[in-house]
């Protein structure tokens, strides 16, 4: 059976793009939700995430999307948004997405910043899914991460990598009474996402390989050893992409 990978980044060029459908087809994923990638050199975006900082961070949805249209209905785009800019962007184009994705590590806006709360109710009205990070320090915290998905229960908010840290059980338990959330599975331990689906139930897990930053294969063993029952996984992917 055909995964679905809820979480991948793709550069915006062509290469990126083989390079992505052939991971998938060697690892057995038939449908992938992306966001841009590359937005960042990776030691900026690693002293963003230990020291803190703000960039606002250009990204080329309108590319990404384009590569996705050549993709033969196999890729998934989510817009990643900018809070340094506003949401008229989100407006004019999302009904061409999938989701949303907000990246405090990149931009160094706090989720609880106001201006991530516009962003949100954009997606509400497109019924768009939110995907987001979080970060060991206030405002970018599990509490922060709280407080948003409670200000905004209709929406399905993702908890991108299971939390800020590979052994995050606190996040699940911080999450679990908060029925519009969900836990992707790209990073955490194996105990961590068996904990989760025991925690928070199967139809709030949501498979994701981090793709290119992680080796997809490594993530895809590592659900398969849960046991978990991955037609359950794509069903909820399913069932927040609207089919």
């Amino acid at each position: 059976m055909g995964l679905i990978d809820f979480h991948a980044h793709l550069h915006p060029n062509e290469k990126a793009l083989e390079i992505l459908l052939d991971s998938m087809r060697r690892n057995e994923i038939d449908k992938t939700v992306v966001v841009a990638g590359g937005v960042l050199p990776f030691p900026i975006l690693s002293r963003n995430i230990a020291l803190g900082g703000e960039v606002d961070a250009y990204v080329d949805n309108c590319k990404i999307r384009a590569l996705c249209d050549d993709a033969e209905g196999k890729l998934f785009p989510f817009y990643f948004a900018n809070p340094h800019r506003s949401t008229e962007e989100y407006k004019e184009i999302g009904s061409g997405f999938h989701g949303l994705k907000l990246a405090p590590i990149v931009h160094g806006v706090p989720l609880n910043d106001p201006r991530h709360h516009e962003f949100l109710k954009v997606a509400r009205k497109f019924q768009h899914p939110v995907y987001m990070h979080c970060l060991p320090r206030s405002g970018f915290d599990i509490e922060a991460f709280r407080d948003l998905a409670l200000n905004f229960p209709d929406v399905s908010i993702i908890l991108g990598h299971g939390g800020v840290n590979t052994a995050d059980f606190y996040a699940v338990d911080r999450i679990c009474e908060i029925p519009n959330t969900f836990f992707e599975t790209s990073g955490p331990f194996y105990s961590v996402v068996t904990y989760a689906a025991k925690k928070l139930g199967l139809d709030r897990i949501l498979f994701g390989t981090e793709h290119p930053l992680q080796a997809a294969r490594v993530e895809v063993e590592k659900i398969r050893a849960t046991g978990l029952p991955l037609e359950q996984l794509n069903c909820n992917a399913r069932r927040l992409l609207h089919g």
